[in-house]
């Protein structure tokens, strides 16, 4: 009877490859600086739906589950693309007497058990190939958290992840309405993450750690940042796309500003980077309206010119170029629509204090437009001397460079 030895033989292989399964799967994770995963994890704790766009096999499933294993979320994964209408927008069961009772819609197996958790993490995957009927049918889940009869309690998260048109298979353009509802985070593969991770060590994901002491100065700077925009910039409130490929990602709405005052609030509350902050804005409104938004907050943060001409010697500028300059410039603005001897001299010596704490060609354009605002009964200032050798070796650097770039033209 060798039959029994065969089988009981190949049952150890198994029982042998299990094992070797066993220890692939056995991983670590540690703290690591990581842009996008930052940017997940602090939309993920500001309660907004995330959507991640990727590439296939780019990892998006993998960060999720990460995700969940790091923030010690239950974790319940949906193929959007599999599903019917019905399994998002419940289905209809009959009692007894339906006109007196009507009819109830039931909800699927894993809204009953996520409600029942109280917490986890709902992950709907491959949100691209899921037909325009499911797509409608998960506007209530992903806006109201509404499936069937039920309601999500506070505890769930919402991710979703697609694929781009162009890689998906038998893919659809997201409906304007279902796009809106998201925070777009493009997904990519960072090379040492993906290298480190298969040696079995991959990145750590933690909640933002918020400051209870800021959480009003940050509501408070967020609502002035975002109304302070759409105030100056009315036309940006709602800008729907033109182009539908355009209409399936992130763009300027009412509610996609509501989402990114709330962003903005947490990361400022969470004293959050302006890389991840870049990236979560632009994934609420878009690039443009994101940028502006971004370049907005850094104009609220810089010093009134006023204060600067009142105490020069005393100013602190700003380290970052653009805002230096954009503070210079604000000075020199300020001396054209009040000009004054005191406030003329007070510019200088403020142009001398940038020329000695920064680049010296950022003193350039303020140096030579403060210089045209001169009145004749004005005595020049001797600090202007210092001045003029940087705007001199500036204009010289200039003239050699294009005088390099016509040259190397002329040679082609």
């Amino acid at each position: 009877m060798p039959m029994p030895t065969d089988i009981s033989a190949e049952a150890a292989q198994l029982d042998v490859a299990a094992e070797l399964l066993a220890l692939l799967g056995d991983t670590t994770t540690e703290p690591r600086p990581d842009t996008q995963l930052e940017a997940l994890t602090l939309a993920v704790a500001a309660d907004l739906p995330v959507l991640l766009w990727g590439e296939p096999g780019i990892g998006k499933t993998a960060a999720l589950t990460q995700l969940a294993a790091s923030l010690d979320l239950p974790l319940t994964t949906v193929i959007a693309s599999v599903h019917e209408p019905s399994d998002f927008s419940g289905l209809p069961v009959v009692g007894d007497d339906p006109a007196v009772q009507g009819v109830p819609m039931a909800p699927p197996d894993w809204a009953v058990r996520l409600v029942r958790a109280g917490r986890g993490l709902l992950f709907l995957d491959e949100l691209s190939t899921a037909p325009p009927a499911v797509q409608a049918a998960l506007l209530r889940l992903v806006l109201e958290r509404r499936i069937g009869a039920l309601r999500l309690p506070p505890g769930v998260r919402i991710v979703a992840a697609a694929n781009p048109r162009s890689s998906a298979a038998d893919g659809w353009e997201l409906s304007p309405p279902l796009a809106n509802r998201f925070v777009h985070l493009q997904w990519t593969h960072d090379h040492e993450v993906v290298v480190r991770g298969l040696g079995g060590t991959w990145p750590r994901a933690a909640l933002p750690r918020l400051d209870p002491r800021r959480l009003s100065a940050a509501v408070a700077f967020a609502r002035r940042a975002v109304c302070g925009l759409l105030s100056a910039r009315p036309t940006l409130v709602h800008r729907l796309p033109t182009t539908e490929g355009r209409r399936g990602g992130a763009w300027p709405s009412p509610r996609s500003w509501e989402m990114t005052l709330r962003l903005v609030a947490f990361a400022t509350a969470a004293g959050t980077s302006r890389d991840v902050l870049s990236m979560l804005v632009r994934g609420a409104v878009g690039d443009g309206p994101g940028l502006e938004l971004l370049a907005s907050m850094d104009r609220m943060d810089l010093p009134d010119p006023e204060v600067l001409l009142a105490d020069p010697a005393a100013a602190v500028l700003p380290e970052r170029g653009d805002l230096r300059q954009a503070v210079l410039d604000g000075v020199v603005e300020a001396v054209r629509r009040r000009p004054e001897k005191s406030r003329w001299d007070a510019a200088w010596t403020l142009l001398v204090r940038a020329l000695d704490t920064g680049a010296p060609d950022l003193v350039v354009v303020p140096a030579s437009t403060l210089a045209a605002l001169r009145r004749e009964d004005w005595d020049v200032p001797a600090s202007i001397e210092r001045l003029a050798g940087a705007v001199s070796l500036s204009r010289r650097a200039d003239e050699a460079a294009a005088r390099v770039a016509a040259a190397a033209g002329a040679g082609r």
